[in-house]
């Protein structure tokens, strides 16, 4: 009996959670998907920041410009505008590129990180099954 105890915290603490609920569980009260949604978002802020600096700096060392036309070259790169001082040197170049092609990924995951509980929650409102709905596979019965 010890023995099958300890095998169950095992598997227990094995077990990962899952960020959002499955089809069985109940929608999340609204309290806690404000909740949800803002930690998302200070999440997406993280992402923008960090990588925001990553241009910073690579423009500062790489690129060779100041502090304020770094910032402005990194954040205008970020939000989709392009750039706005000139690369002299081909390790500018080539890092003005590269930043503006995972720029690109950046943007996309951060729409991704923040668009996420709010389409979860759509469709968990369409796609929630009751436990007495489904059979002992998980499958929904044929009618």
């Amino acid at each position: 009996m010890m023995i099958e105890r300890g095998a169950q915290r095992r598997r227990a603490s094995l077990t990962i959670k899952a960020m959002f609920e499955n089809r069985l569980e109940e929608v999340l009260p609204a309290y806690r998907f404000w909740y949800r949604l803002a930690n998302s978002a200070v999440l997406a802020l993280a992402v923008v920041a960090i990588w925001l600096f990553i241009g910073m700096l690579g423009y500062h060392f790489v690129a060779g410009l100041p502090w304020i036309d770094a910032f402005l070259n990194a954040a205008m790169i970020l939000s989709g505008m392009g750039p706005v001082d000139e690369m002299r040197g081909n390790a500018a170049k080539l890092f003005a590129g590269t930043y503006a092609l995972l720029s690109g990924v950046v943007f996309l995951s951060t729409a991704a990180i923040l668009f996420a509980p709010l389409v979860h929650r759509l469709l968990h409102h369409f796609h929630r099954r009751s436990p007495a709905d489904l059979d002992e596979s998980g499958s929904r019965p044929p009618e």
